[in-house]
């Protein structure tokens, strides 16, 4: 196996060039963990003692959306809060370490070889080609896929366009030992109105390195300024005051201005719509599908894709026609609710323009029963949960006694309650 990339490999565990998006703040969700680790056994261990933070989604991941923050409970359940740059770091150790392995940088991938129907390797920027029994195309959300299938007589796939003009800008903090969003807890912050006419985000995420990861901006060109003053007053008219806190009382790694980072449009590639996708080649990531980065999907379906493929490739006994068609149906079924829930999200503000599904509306309003009953009840927020980490399908909501329980209790939520100054997180 032969893992190439266009950057110099880092030694350590620094942003790289080709992946702009790694200096801002990343969501490893738990079933992404739990899918990393039947790959790469004792990650979790290794990536804790070596500085990721661990935390529990109930107790540590303060969730402010509709109006109030959800009901804490401690769930047992372990997620692990770090910056993209230690996870890719960690995993090219682990993937170095294989046997059969090797790990190339510096090398750009400018086209595939093959005859009409197969891939038969890569040609790089220098000329050289590759030969190999099977190409994972791994290049993100630009269009070279589509350019590659057309060289062996494969039409591009349909693709799906959504708009949502996301912008984020982030900065890495000093967190003092033992600092957490308030004295009950919180090592993750994430505010999302989810509103017509708020259309803002924000989250801090404690990583590695004793240091807070905060991230402040939002739908529709809602981007927070990236001066120093400008960041803090983005901070300051959020509908609670845990960020602007959190600011306050941290000093920056240093004196640089923030980063920002845009994100246009959601973008899905059908590619199991493909009458005869080509024996040797299958995509993975975004070059499949580009989730809005807000919802922090993108990492953990990358990997669930990564499993389905060694299934694919298991059943097939190779890379073969079969293979890729298998390997192309299961992603499909794996991002159809993903996707769903994702652009329904993004279709609450006006501005969103793309395919809307069918029944998007009403989704939308029982998902903001779900979010306001999960202020207050523990049991609609357990069920939320594990939807969110990916840890059960979405039709767990739609289960009658779920839809009972939430429609009792949304009409508790304090959002509906007559309007306080500066909300404040529920105490354990």
């Amino acid at each position: 196996m032969t893992v190439l990339d266009r950057d110099e490999l880092p030694a350590d565990a620094r942003n790289r060039k080709g992946v702009p998006q790694a200096r801002h703040g990343h969501a490893l969700l738990i079933g992404g963990r739990l899918a990393l680790e039947q790959v790469f056994p004792g990650l979790t261990a290794e990536l804790t003692a070596n500085g990721a933070v661990p935390w529990d989604p109930g107790n540590d991941l303060m969730f402010h959306q509709m109006g109030a923050f959800r009901i804490p409970y401690p769930t047992g359940m372990l997620g692990v809060s770090l910056t993209r740059a230690f996870l890719e770091h960690s995993l090219r150790g682990r993937v170095s370490a294989l046997p059969n392995a090797e790990l190339r940088g510096g090398a750009s991938v400018t086209g595939i070889t093959g005859v009409t129907g197969r891939v038969t390797g890569v040609e790089l920027d220098s000329g050289e080609v590759i030969p190999a029994d099977l190409v994972v195309d791994a290049t993100g959300r630009s269009d070279r896929g589509d350019r590659w299938l057309e060289q062996v007589g494969c039409p591009a796939p349909q693709v799906d366009t959504v708009k949502i003009d996301v912008g984020y800008s982030s900065r890495l903090l000093h967190r003092l030992p033992g600092d957490r969003m308030t004295e009950q807890g919180g090592l993750i912050y994430l505010m999302a109105s989810i509103s017509p006419n708020d259309k803002r985000a924000a989250a801090a995420f404690a990583v590695e390195g004793d240091r807070w990861l905060v991230t402040l901006g939002g739908w529709h060109r809602t981007y927070a300024p990236t001066d120093p003053e400008g960041f803090a007053d983005f901070a300051r008219k959020l509908p609670v005051s845990h960020m602007a806190d959190l600011l306050a009382r941290s000093e920056p790694v240093d004196d640089s201005n923030a980063l920002r980072y845009t994100y246009p449009h959601a973008r899905r590639r059908f590619f199991e719509r493909l009458e005869r996708p080509p024996a040797g080649y299958v995509a993975i990531g975004d070059a499949v599908c580009s989730f809005n980065p807000l919802y922090g999907q993108g990492m953990t379906v990358a990997v669930l894709e990564a499993l389905e493929l060694g299934k694919s490739l298991d059943s097939a006994g190779g890379p073969t026609h079969a293979m890729s068609r298998q390997f192309f149906r299961s992603v499909g079924k794996l991002l159809e609710m993903p996707w769903r829930i994702a652009t329904a999200g993004d279709f609450i503000f006006p501005e969103t323009v793309g395919p809307k599904a069918f029944g998007t509306d009403i989704a939308n309003w029982y998902v903001g029963q779900v979010t306001r009953a999960s202020h207050t009840s523990v049991d609609v927020h357990r069920v939320m949960l594990e939807v969110q980490q990916m840890l059960a399908p979405p039709s767990r909501l739609m289960r009658p006694a779920v839809i009972a329980r939430s429609l009792r209790a949304a009409r508790r939520s304090p959002a509906l309650a007559p309007a306080s100054p500066r909300a404040r997180a529920p105490l354990t």
